[in-house]
């Protein structure tokens, strides 16, 4: 719970949000979710999981300069970690569930992953408007063109 969500430390955030706020509010977002061919539970389950392997690793972001290949190789070993310490079946559905975000395999974990650049830019608006900075925060708005995976219908 305690761990600051690393973009906004980088800039210079006043009480920077942390990963595990940024989890529980993807995870009501996708509460909300009322599409019959999307498993809504399933969508909050991943939201749950997505980045609970930074509790370990931190929240390494694109300015810390590792591979993409690295950061996989610390955070898996960190979820396996993790669920090493539950009974198999609950470890193998978080394990389960945090793959399928990471290689992006299924509907839900697209959607998720929307979700997840969305919170972002709505933090990175809160931020702004709270400190009275607007476009301060531009470039995580711009880090989100052309990212987004789910289909508009």
């Amino acid at each position: 719970k305690r761990v600051p969500r690393t973009g906004w430390v980088y800039n210079n955030v006043k009480k920077p949000e942390s990963v595990s706020d940024h989890m529980y509010r993807m995870s009501m977002m996708a509460f909300t979710i009322e599409d019959r061919k999307i498993n809504k539970d399933r969508c909050i389950k991943i939201a749950l999981v997505h980045d609970l392997a930074e509790c370990i690793v931190g929240d390494i972001a694109p300015a810390d300069n590792i591979s993409k290949e690295e950061k996989h190789r610390r955070e898996e070993e960190a979820m396996k970690h993790l669920t090493g310490l539950l009974p198999e079946d609950v470890k193998k559905e978080i394990f389960d569930l945090w793959e399928e975000y990471e290689y992006q395999t299924s509907l839900e974990a697209r959607l998720v992953k929307d979700l997840d650049l969305f919170e972002m830019i709505l933090q990175a608006y809160e931020y702004e408007v709270q400190e009275k900075s607007p476009r301060r925060l531009q470039e995580f708005f711009d880090s989100t063109k052309g990212m987004y995976l789910f289909p508009q219908g």
